[in-house]
C-alpha cells in the first residue's frame, strides 16, 4: 500500500467509526493535483460536503474553526497542505490549540489533527520546502508525529484523531507515493510516543524520522557490508519523544548519530542528542555524540542550489564513517 492510500485509509475507518470527526481545508473535494484532492478521493462521496468541508485559501481561517469545532466537541482534522503555508496559522496552532487545556485548568480540550506536507521536494524552492518541526516540538500542548512508512502512517494518524490534544501529523511529500506492507493483522493504532527499532546493530545508534529514517536504512545497509553494524530507530512521534528507546539503544552501541533533514541549527537533533549526554554516564560512550542536519541556507530552486541543502544517505554513511574513526 502507498502512504498515501495508508492515511486515507485511517482517515475513512475513523470517519466511519466516529461521526464527530471530520476534515477541512483548501480544494478537499476539487482537482488541484496529489497535494489536496487525491488525498481525500472518495471520501466527499461518502460522507458528503458537511464532514468533508472545502475552504477559502486561508489557513489562519482553516486552524481558527477546528480549534473551535474541537472545543466545541468534534474532532476536526484540519488540512493545511504545505508546512510553510502553517505559518500563516502559527497564532491559532501556538496561541490556542496549544495553551486553552491548560489555561481553562482541564475544562476544555482540543482534539484536533493538523495535517501538514513537511520536506523537500525537486524543484519546490524556498517556500514549498520547510521541514519545521523543531518549531512545533518547541510549543508546550502539542503533540507532534513524522511517520515514515505506510504502516506507522495509518496507526499513527487513527492515535492522533483519537488523541485529546492538538497532534501536528507531518508528513513528507516525497513519502506519499512509497509503498510498504500494512499488515491487515497489525496493530489498529500504534501509540504516540513510541519509537521502532526498524534495524538492529551493536558498533553505532541512529536515530530519525520522516524521510531521514528511510536514509538512515539505506546508509545502514551500506555501511553492513563495510562490517558497521548500525542500528537504526525511527522515532516516530517526536513529542512526546521516546526516550527510553533511545537511551537503551545507546548504552549498548555506545555510539549515536542525531540525523535530521531540517536546518542544523537550533534542531531537534541538538535535543536529542545533549537529553543523551546529559543522561548517560560518560563512560557509557565510545565516541563523541554527533549530530546531521542541513546548512542554515534557504532551499535553491535550481538543481545544484538544492543539492547543497539536501541530506542523502550518502551523507548519512560519511556521517557514520567518521564516527567510527573516533
Amino acid at each position: 500500500m502507498t502512504y498515501a492510500d495508508a492515511v486515507r485509509e485511517a482517515l475513512a475507518q475513523e470517519m466511519r467509526r466516529d461521526p464527530l470527526v471530520w476534515v477541512l481545508g483548501e480544494d478537499l473535494t476539487t482537482s488541484h493535483g496529489s497535494t489536496s484532492a487525491a488525498q481525500y478521493m472518495g471520501l466527499v462521496d461518502e460522507f458528503g460536503p458537511k464532514r468533508v468541508v472545502n475552504t477559502p485559501i486561508s489557513e489562519n481561517t482553516i486552524l481558527g474553526a477546528g480549534v473551535g469545532a474541537a472545543v466545541a466537541g468534534t474532532r476536526p482534522v484540519a488540512d493545511l497542505r504545505q508546512v510553510d503555508f502553517g505559518v500563516c496559522a502559527m497564532d491559532e496552532i501556538v496561541n490556542q490549540a496549544a495553551k486553552i487545556r491548560y489555561m481553562f485548568g482541564g475544562q476544555a480540550r482540543v482534539p484536533l489533527v493538523i495535517r501538514q506536507m513537511m520536506g523537500t521536494r525537486p524543484g519546490l524552492a524556498a517556500q514549498h520546502c520547510l521541514s519545521n518541526e523543531a518549531w512545533f516540538v518547541h510549543t508546550p500542548g502539542l503533540v507532534v508525529a513524522a511517520p515514515a512508512t505506510p504502516e506507522d502512517g495509518r496507526g499513527l494518524l487513527k492515535s492522533a484523531i483519537r488523541c485529546d490534544d492538538p497532534v501536528v501529523f507531518l508528513e513528507h511529500k516525497e513519502l506519499w507515493q512509497t509503498k510498504g506492507e500494512v499488515p491487515e493483522d497489525g496493530p489498529e493504532l500504534i501509540p504516540l510516543g513510541e519509537a521502532k527499532v526498524t534495524r538492529s546493530g551493536r558498533d553505532v545508534t541512529i536515530v530519525a524520522w520522516s524521510k531521514m529514517s528511510r536514509m538512515a536504512l539505506q546508509a545502514a545497509a551500506t555501511l553492513a557490508a563495510e562490517g558497521v553494524d548500525v542500528e537504526v530507530i525511527d522515532l516516530r512521534t517526536l513529542w512526546p519523544w521516546d526516550r527510553d528507546a533511545v537511551f537503551a539503544s545507546v548504552e549498548r552501541t555506545g555510539r549515536l548519530l542525531v540525523a535530521q533533514e531540517s536546518v542544523q541549527v537550533a534542531g531537534l537533533a541538538g535535543e536529542i542528542a545533549m537529553s543523551v549526554i546529559e543522561t548517560l554516564p560518560a563512560r557509557t560512550f565510545k565516541a563523541p555524540v554527533r549530530r546531521l542536519g542541513a546548512p542554515r541556507i534557504p532551499v535553491g530552486y535550481a538543481p545544484t542550489l538544492e543539492a547543497e541543502y539536501r541530506l542523502t544517505d550518502t551523507h548519512v554513511a560519511r556521517a557514520i564513517t567518521e564516527l567510527m574513526a573516533l
